[in-house]
C-alpha cells in the first residue's frame, strides 16, 4: 500500500468512526429522554379492539369492584358502569347482566352471540367492544356514550326536553332510523333489535342518536313487562318498525309510551290532524318546521299500522327522515 492509499484508508476509517460516535450519542440521548404525559397519551389507542374476551378480574378492577359510584345507568338487562381499561384513552361502558337473566340462560352461547354483535359498526349504533363470561356472570363491554342518557331520559327528565328543539328531534329521529336500517339491512349477519324503545336510544353530547342493547332478545324472558306498547308478538323487523313508530310518537308528544296507551291516544289525533293536542306543549312549533312535524307524524302513523304488510321498511322510513333532517337543519 503506497502513501496516498494509506492516507485515504485512514481518512475513511476516521469518518466511519466519527459517524459511529455520533450515532451512539444520538441513541444514548434518545433512550435517556423521558416521554412527557402528552407523548404517552398520543401512543394510546382510542378504544379496545372489538370482540375481546376480558377476564372478570380486569373488569372488576376497571370498575373499582363494581363500585356503585361508577353506575351510570340501570335497565332491564343490567347495571351499567363507567370504566377505565388500562392502556386506553377513552372510558368504556361495562354492563353487568342481572343475575336472574344469567341463571335463566346458563347454557346459552353468550360468547358466540357477543362476538357476532361486536362486528357491527355504525355511527348510530353503540359499538360492542367485548364481553366477560364466568360462573354466574355475563358482562358486556361497549362504547361509552356521553353520560349514558337515553332519549327517554331527555324527554321525561327535568328540563331536558326543552333543550330538544324540533331540529334536534329531527336529527335524533333520523339517526335512530339510520341505525336501525344498518342493523336490519347492512350488518352481517342481519340483526333484529327485538326491544326497540326510547330507553334503548342513547344521546351523545352532539345530540347524535346511538342504538344500544340490540340483539339481546335471547336473554329476555317471554313476558314483556317494561316494553309493552313497543313490541308486538314475534321477533321480526316489522316489530322493530312498530317500536320505531312508538318512539316517533314520544318525540312528537313528549309523553311516555305507557303500555300501549300512547298509540291509542295519538293515532286518532294524527288521522284527524289535531296537532295542537298531539304535539309537546313545551316546544313551540315555528312556522318553518310545522310542515315537517306533520310529515313526521304521518311516518309515525304508518309505522304503527295494524297490518304488518302495509308498514314501510326501515329503509323507506330512513330515507324520509333523512330528508326531514336536511330540510329542518
Amino acid at each position: 500500500m503506497d502513501k496516498s492509499e494509506k492516507i485515504a484508508y485512514i481518512s475513511v476509517l476516521s469518518l466511519l468512526s466519527f459517524a459511529l460516535l455520533l450515532l451512539i450519542i444520538f441513541l444514548f440521548s434518545l433512550c435517556r429522554k423521558k416521554p412527557n404525559r402528552s407523548d404517552d397519551e398520543s401512543l394510546l389507542p382510542e378504544t379496545k379492539p372489538a370482540g375481546l374476551s376480558y377476564p372478570l378480574t380486569e373488569l372488576d378492577s376497571a370498575t373499582d369492584g363494581f363500585n356503585p359510584r361508577r353506575i351510570i345507568g340501570s335497565g332491564r338487562l343490567g347495571t351499567v358502569y363507567a370504566a377505565i381499561l388500562p392502556g386506553y384513552k377513552n372510558l368504556v361502558a361495562v354492563k353487568r347482566i342481572h343475575p336472574g337473566l344469567v341463571l335463566s340462560k346458563p347454557g346459552f352461547g353468550f360468547s358466540t352471540v357477543l362476538k357476532t354483535l361486536s362486528s357491527s359498526h355504525h355511527q348510530n349504533v353503540v359499538s360492542i367492544l367485548g364481553f366477560s363470561e364466568a360462573p354466574g356472570e355475563r358482562i358486556v363491554v361497549s362504547e361509552f356514550v356521553g353520560e349514558g342518557k337515553s332519549l327517554s331520559d331527555h324527554l321525561n327528565g327535568d328540563g331536558s326536553a326543552v333543550e330538544l328543539g324540533w331540529k334536534t328531534r329531527f336529527k335524533i329521529a333520523a339517526g335512530a332510523a339510520r341505525g336501525l336500517e344498518y342493523l336490519h339491512e347492512i350488518a352481517n349477519p342481519r340483526i333484529v333489535h327485538g326491544r326497540f324503545t326510547s330507553s334503548n336510544i342513547l344521546i351523545d353530547v352532539k345530540s347524535t342518536a346511538k342504538i344500544c342493547d340490540y340483539g339481546f332478545g335471547f336473554l329476555i324472558p317471554v313476558e314483556k313487562s317494561g316494553i309493552l306498547g313497543y313490541v308486538e308478538e314475534g321477533y321480526c323487523k316489522e316489530s322493530d318498525v312498530y317500536g320505531y313508530g312508538v318512539v316517533l310518537m314520544e318525540i312528537l308528544s313528549g309523553r311516555r309510551s305507557e303500555n300501549g296507551l300512547l298509540v291509542k291516544w295519538a293515532t286518532p289525533l294524527i288521522k284527524e290532524q289535531r296537532f295542537g293536542e298531539l304535539l309537546d306543549p313545551r316546544i313551540v312549533v315555528q312556522s318553518e318546521v310545522k310542515g315537517l312535524v306533520i310529515r313526521l307524524a304521518k311516518v309515525a302513523l304508518a309505522c304503527v299500522g295494524n297490518s304488518r304488510r302495509s308498514r314501510p321498511s326501515i329503509s323507506e322510513v330512513a330515507a324520509i327522515l333523512n330528508s326531514l333532517e336536511r330540510e329542518g337543519g
